[in-house]
């Protein structure tokens, strides 16, 4: 079963996730925002996880550009969380959907995240990663994105960043 407020995405809607750090960098929130708002020019859509960092600056992308984003989250559709996402929140509802497989009312808890990154991929025809460290919930968005067949997109950072190693890890990786 899947829960949302808004509406779901159309059989025929082309969607990317866009995935990423919680505590990003100033490019990766900027790349994040910039490539989600060209993409919606172009009427594809973004799902994401509604996540601080590159998350949210992807469904704000989307929204900046008159697009339609998705946000899966690990809790309930009626609890916006973080909760300072509030604005983005009613945005996505109006311009997209909220979407989870928990019932309303399911509080967030840590173990919720990773798991429902498998819908983030599954409602996706590829995935973005904007910014990851080597062990993150963005790979393991990539992990679930490859088994269901779907094509990997990764940002390329400086070698030095320990925010860029998961990228040029699958970079790196082919």
């Amino acid at each position: 079963w899947l829960f949302y407020k808004g509406s779901m995405p159309s059989a025929d809607e082309k969607m990317i996730g866009m995935v990423g750090a919680r505590n990003c960098s100033e490019y990766g929130r900027s790349m994040a925002e910039n490539i989600a708002n060209k993409l919606s020019l172009y009427s594809i859509s973004v799902v994401s996880g509604m996540a601080r960092g590159i998350d949210v600056a992807a469904h704000r992308g989307a929204l900046a550009g008159r697009g339609r984003t998705y946000a899966v989250l690990g809790c309930g559709v009626d609890i916006c969380y973080p909760r300072e996402n509030i604005s983005t929140y009613m945005e996505i509802i109006a311009n997209g959907g909220i979407i989870s497989e928990y019932p309303p009312g399911t509080q967030p808890v840590a173990w919720q995240f990773p798991y429902r990154n498998r819908i983030i991929s599954m409602l996706s025809d590829s995935v973005a990663v904007i910014e990851a460290k080597r062990k993150s919930g963005s790979l393991i968005t990539t992990d679930y994105a490859l088994k269901y067949g779907k094509e990997i997109f990764a940002l390329p950072g400086r070698v030095s960043d320990v925010l860029s190693e998961g990228c040029n890890d699958l970079i790196k990786s082919g």
